[in-house]
């Protein structure tokens, strides 16, 4: 690799970046209500296990059974006045073959639908890859009936990654996936 061409992909590298952070300002802008709302009440997280069930990319469809693979998805949520929240998740992944960590930050917004259930979508950035993309998903929620306790509801959720992958000077690819993630809301 030249080094012109090593220098336009840092800088290719960091543009998205810094359009990761403004697209996370302006979720967080678009979540925090007019400021009456108390802390504890707008702002919460997650953290849990997400396993890739079914992936295809490239004409090659693979499962978990097949290429072991967990995430530990953590995450900060500012929820808005109203049904809209911003979530900002950050999932370090294991894989087993080839063996592998990565890191994918996730801001997204998310819509609460009612006895449970929530929609939204991500951004996906893959740190140190050519890879990014978005994640629509749906989650059910369950409260934790316990008095103050530290977690506040477990869930489960559907995740369908929708990632393109553009490697230098390789062969363009265009992952998708089916996802269930698992965890714990606080």
């Amino acid at each position: 690799m030249t080094t012109k061409s090593s220098t336009t992909n840092k800088w290719i590298s960091i543009k998205i970046y810094e359009w990761a952070l403004v697209f996370a300002m302006l979720f967080f802008q678009l979540a925090v209500s007019d400021g009456r709302a108390a802390a504890q009440d707008s702002l919460g997280g997650h953290i849990g296990a997400v396993f890739p069930l079914v992936t295809h990319a490239d004409d090659n469809t693979t499962n978990l059974f097949l290429n072991f693979t967990i995430g530990f998805p953590v995450g900060v949520t500012v929820k808005g006045a109203g049904r809209l929240a911003v979530d900002f998740e950050m999932v370090p992944t294991v894989q087993d073959s080839p063996r592998s960590v990565t890191l994918r930050v996730d801001p997204g917004v998310l819509v609460k639908l009612g006895h449970g259930y929530t929609f939204g979508t991500r951004l996906a950035f893959d740190v140190n890859t050519t890879q990014f993309g978005f994640v629509p998903l749906i989650n059910k929620s369950w409260p934790i009936k316990s008095e103050n306790g530290f977690f506040k509801a477990y869930f489960v959720e559907a995740d369908f990654p929708i990632l393109f992958n553009r490697p230098t000077g390789g062969e363009a690819t265009n992952p998708f996936t089916f996802a269930m993630h698992l965890g714990v809301g606080f």
